[in-house]
């Protein structure tokens, strides 16, 4: 019997083990829902074409996970290839009406809402996500590790202090993942000295509140404006990938770009400082 007809019996207990020892806990949580509601899909490949380009990304991620499991990935791969089924690649349509919308973004007048409306250690984890444009996600374990880690004292471990630099690329399973990584953010040491002494963050906590005075949580487009303005103020594309965690496919980035951190930082300060 080959693997691939195996693979129908599936150790859900142990499959979800295997993607906790490799993702982190939220991709974990997206990946298994996702195996096991498209598990049929698994089987019949010709399936996730018919999926909304908004969900295949998702469902092809999630069943190719299920197929390393397995030890399935290449009769699986080759399955996707026989049926022409790709991952979704957004059109220049697509990103221009993205561009379009955001151009009329009013994110910083909601910045000053959310700030009236969340607690002081709430205030101080948006102010964090203003001036890093990291993902919602990275930024809640960023600041909860720089807690834990000032309370125990290690808190050099994580942050370099002649670079003001918080080190993600250090705790791996937080930061680098499959696709979404987080290597370094320039932070000022006085920010990172007024976390160290606030208290940890949630973000079911941070919904309720935004919720309760009637506003969306649009976290994720201060990481928009974040890279947007940085460009406009004088850093480099290539640059502002770095901080956002991409290394550009390019040969020249990939193998000999070497930016001088030091000389990056104080650019990034200087243009973070009329934010």
């Amino acid at each position: 019997m080959s693997g691939w007809e195996r693979s129908f019996n599936i150790d859900w207990t142990s499959y979800h083990q295997w993607l906790c020892s490799r993702y982190s806990k939220h991709y974990v949580s997206n990946v298994f829902a996702h195996s096991k509601r498209y598990f049929d899909y698994f089987h019949d490949v010709s399936k996730i074409s018919l999926i909304p380009s908004t969900r295949i990304d998702n469902v092809i991620d999630s069943l190719t996970a299920l197929s390393k499991f397995t030890g399935c990935y290449e009769q699986f791969k080759q399955q996707l290839k026989n049926y022409d089924i790709k991952r979704h690649k957004q059109n220049c349509i697509e990103s221009f009406m993205r561009i379009l919308t955001a151009s009329g973004s009013d994110v910083l007048d909601w910045y000053g809402k959310a700030l009236a409306a969340l607690r002081p250690n709430e205030q101080l984890f948006l102010k964090f996500c203003k001036l890093t444009g990291v993902r919602k996600e990275e930024a809640i374990n960023s600041y909860n590790l720089i807690i834990k880690l000032a309370s125990e004292d290690k808190l050099s471990e994580y942050y370099h202090r002649e670079l003001n630099c918080l080190m993600h690329f250090r705790y791996g399973k937080l930061f680098l993942r499959v696709k979404k990584n987080l290597f370094i953010s320039f932070v000022p040491e006085s920010l990172i000295n007024e976390i160290a002494n606030s208290t940890p963050v949630t973000y079911p906590a941070i919904l309720k509140r935004l919720n309760h005075y009637q506003l969306n949580v649009r976290i994720s487009e201060l990481r928009d404006y974040y890279g947007t303005y940085l460009l406009q103020h004088g850093i480099l594309e290539q640059e502002v990938n770095l901080l956002q965690g991409r290394i550009p496919v390019s040969v020249f980035c990939k193998h000999y770009w070497s930016p001088k951190l030091t000389e990056l930082r104080d650019r990034v300060f200087k243009a973070l400082e009329t934010i």
